[in-house]
C-alpha cells in the first residue's frame, strides 16, 4: 500500500467516525426535543407528534377565571385568543403565575387535557417567551 492510499483510508475511517458520531448525537437530541405548541394546534390536532408520546410545550395566556385549585393540583384554562385548552398540573406554582399572564406549559397530551410537568410563567410585564408572543402577534396582543 503506498503512503497515498494510506492516507485516503485513514480520512475515509476518520470521516465515517465523524459521521457515525454526529448521527448518534443527532439521534439523542431527537429523543428529547420538546416542540412548542400553541392551544389551536393542539385542539385541531395540526401538529406532527398528534398521537406520540413526545414531550411538548405549550404557550399562551391563562384565561380569566379559569383557575381552579383541587388540593394539590391546579387546572386553567391557557388561550391563544382563537382556541383554549385546558392544562392539569400537581406541583409547585410560580410565585408570577396568574390568571391573564404568559404561561409555559411542558408535558402531554391525554385527550383533551394538557397534563404539564413543569410550568414557567412570565417574569415581568414586558418580557414573554419569543414563541409565544410570535403565536400571539396575529391577535395584535403581543409586543
Amino acid at each position: 500500500m503506498t503512503k497515498k492510499q494510506a492516507r485516503l483510508y485513514g480520512l475515509l475511517l476518520f470521516c465515517l467516525g465523524l459521521g457515525t458520531a454526529a448521527g448518534l448525537v443527532l439521534y439523542a437530541l431527537g429523543d428529547n426535543m420538546s416542540y412548542f405548541r400553541t392551544p389551536t394546534e393542539l385542539v385541531t390536532g395540526a401538529y406532527p407528534e398528534h398521537g406520540s408520546d413526545h414531550s411538548l410545550r405549550l404557550g399562551g395566556l391563562v384565561e380569566k377565571n379559569s383557575l381552579h385549585h383541587e388540593g394539590d393540583t391546579i387546572t386553567f384554562r391557557v388561550t391563544d385568543l382563537k382556541n383554549s385548552l385546558t392544562v392539569r398540573y400537581s406541583g409547585t406554582v410560580p410565585d408570577l403565575f396568574r390568571e391573564g399572564q404568559g404561561v409555559v406549559a411542558t408535558g402531554k397530551m391525554s385527550g383533551d387535557v394538557f397534563i404539564a410537568d413543569q410550568l414557567l410563567a412570565k417574569h415581568d410585564e414586558k418580557y414573554m417567551p419569543p414563541e409565544v408572543a410570535k403565536a400571539l402577534q396575529p391577535s395584535g396582543i403581543a409586543p
